[in-house]
């Protein structure tokens, strides 16, 4: 039996948590219909409204946490946040709606707390606060954190969890079991009550207090070391008054040292003080512990404004399952437009996520264009001059492989990333389109006694390659395509054995008896009634085709499951599940695993369509 006060009275309520603070809103509701909210009336609509404001500077403080092209040269521990510590800390709002339920009994149980409690700060209601802080709040915290959490029977029971997450991050500091948070919410209202208590509180006495009490909880596990060195030797009684991120990492690290609450003074008093406070945090504060090179970059980009917001520093809840057009995120669909203007202007990639895979770090990079201006002739200069400042850039850092994702790769735009090869002969850094590893994805999907396809999108770079590849296997491939010139010259690549394997076909009718269609070009509801029953949909077109068909299955764009052993992966690509990327994603990431030294660039070659196949077998990655 699990021992009392260790886990969530409504765990299993899921979403429906939330409706716990029904009576609460109820309250607000008639309270404000009868009292409104200028005399200081209508405590339940304050309780309320400060549980918002208090859930915004938690998602604040993870925002500016994974931002990595501000914070990753302050980060103090590297490692990436990843998907248990997401899941382990899923509820981490919980505590607030334990406090939102235990402030409603204090407030109702006051008599008339409208007609006592006015709305503006009162200088003797913070003074009180402050002392009471210094002298109550800090040592309670300071005692039951070292004496009793972490002794042997607490710590094991209720307080290991906390130490769980490989990642300090503002929510891990409001994730914990029942009792951790009661505690914290003992000392977080002690204060309070005392100015109440002396006649001095006012709502914005406890909006301040509230909002400053979580703002330093995220600061302190927010994992980016925010103050400058030159403050705390400038001042250095400032190391004692207010923590830092690398003082309070080394408590999560190390476990006995730095049990302070805010202020390292009581660490000091109880002789706590973990010996590389300082040292660690003038190192990060220098960037002394410098970022360390990527071995692989995938060079990513934007679908739309609604996807822009599936990116680790907005919502982790969200960046964490395959994406959706979620309710939560219509609100902010226009500031996520205001910030595309903003980022119109910008000619330079950033860092958007990171993880290790076989001791390689590899990381994403995001070029800050929308899909939509990939078919802009007047964007595409200036896109390509996006990409080049990214290999270049890649190539002076040391990076060893950079892999494109789908439109960054565009034929029509770059041939395919020849263009960056061609301009700059003498790249360190390899170029890899990774379509190779995709062909091999799409053609390793087709049963093996499949004896005709229909392909659609034939003499494009990866139809070409399908194509000839399947005329090898002596399977009949009828191409659509109504150039009789770019088939013919396919044709010929061929060798003369296959090539009356390879079919030219210009109606979507000559496919009416083929249950095998390879989709390279998107198809709608009337092009696709030309297939028979039972026929299943490969396809490599973006955006890809919707599944109009009840009587036909639909295969998924060309993706590959990452192995297990992959380490600091929090965030899915784009539709993807979790653990699962693009094959040109993974085709670039083979690519560094092998240490292969030449460009794949251009024209896919149909020779290596089998080796990068078993390379990536060979690598422990999987077909989805």
């Amino acid at each position: 039996m699990a021992p009392p006060l260790s886990s969530w009275p409504w765990a299993n309520l899921g979403a429906y948590k939330y409706v716990l603070c029904g009576p609460l809103a109820a309250k607000a509701i008639s309270e404000w219909r009868e009292t409104g909210v200028s005399d200081g009336g209508a405590w339940a609509m304050h309780l309320l409204i400060l549980f918002a404001l208090r859930g915004l500077t938690y998602q604040l403080w993870h925002s500016f946490s994974n931002m990595l092209y501000f914070t990753r040269r302050r980060r103090v521990i590297r490692s990436s946040l990843d998907f248990d510590q997401i899941d382990k800390e899923w509820d981490w709002d919980n505590f607030l709606i334990l406090q939102a339920l235990l402030a409603s009994v204090f407030f109702y149980r006051m008599p008339s707390p409208g007609d006592h409690l006015p709305l503006l700060l009162q200088l003797k209601g913070v003074i009180t606060a402050l002392v009471l802080h210094v002298v109550v709040s800090e040592p309670v915290f300071y005692l039951a954190h070292r004496c009793l959490f972490h002794g042997d029977y607490l710590f094991s029971h209720y307080h290991s969890i906390h130490h769980s997450s490989n990642v300090p991050q503002p929510m891990t500091a409001a994730f914990g079991t029942p009792l951790e948070q009661l505690v914290v919410s003992v000392v977080m209202a002690a204060p309070l009550v005392g100015a109440f208590a002396v006649g001095q509180g006012s709502w914005s006495l406890v909006y301040g207090y509230v909002l400053v009490f979580d703002f330093l909880r995220c600061l302190g596990y927010s994992n980016v070391e925010v103050f400058p060195a030159w403050l705390f030797e400038a001042m250095p009684i400032l190391r004692y008054i207010i923590y830092s991120p690398s003082y309070l990492t080394l408590h999560y690290k190390e476990k006995n040292c730095n049990f302070c609450l805010f202020m390292p003074l009581f660490d000091l008093l109880g002789n706590t003080i973990n010996n590389k406070s300082w040292e660690l945090q003038k190192e990060i504060s220098l960037g002394k512990n410098s970022d360390r090179v990527p071995d692989f970059v995938f060079l990513a980009h934007v679908v739309d404004v609604t996807s822009s917001m599936h990116v680790p520093f907005v919502f982790r809840s969200i960046s964490s399952r395959p994406f959706a057009v979620h309710l939560l995120l219509l609100p902010f669909w226009p500031l996520a437009f205001v910030f595309m203007l903003i980022m119109w202007p910008l000619s330079k990639t950033f860092p958007l996520s990171f993880y290790n895979l076989r001791g390689r770090l590899h990381q994403t990079w995001v070029v800050p264009r929308y899909g939509f201006q990939y078919f802009l002739p007047f964007c595409r200069e200036g896109i390509n001059d996006q990409i080049e400042l990214a290999i270049v850039r890649a190539d002076k850092l040391g990076v060893k492989v950079l892999s494109l994702a789908a439109l960054n790769k565009n034929e029509s735009l770059n041939g395919g990333g020849t263009l960056f090869v061609s301009k700059h002969p003498d790249l360190r850094v390899r170029v890899v389109h990774g379509n190779t590893l995709t062909a091999a994805v799409i053609l390793n999907e087709i049963p093996r006694d499949v004896e005709e396809v229909f392909l659609t999108g034939a003499t494009s770079k990866l139809g070409r390659a399908i194509a000839l590849y399947l005329c090898r296997k002596n399977i009949r491939v009828l191409m659509l395509t109504l150039s009789t010139e770019r088939f013919l010259k396919i044709q010929k690549e061929a060798p003369a054995e296959f090539q009356h394997h390879l079919v030219q076909v210009t109606k979507y009718q000559a496919a009416q008896n083929c249950k095998t269609w390879i989709v390279g070009k998107w198809l709608s509801l009337r092009e696709q009634r030309w297939a028979p029953s039972g026929t299943h949909f490969h396809q490599f077109v973006v955006p890809p085709i919707i599944g109009f068909r009840k009587d036909c299955t639909y295969g998924n764009l060309a993706a590959m499951r990452l192995p297990k052993d992959v380490e600091g992966l929090g965030s899915c690509e784009y539709t993807m599940e979790r653990g699962v990327v693009h094959a040109c994603h993974a085709g670039g990431a083979v690519h560094c695993l092998e240490g292969w030294t030449h460009h794949e660039v251009g024209a896919i070659d149909v020779d290596r369509i089998d080796v990068v196949w078993k390379a990536a077998m060979k690598h422990g990655l999987r077909p989805v």
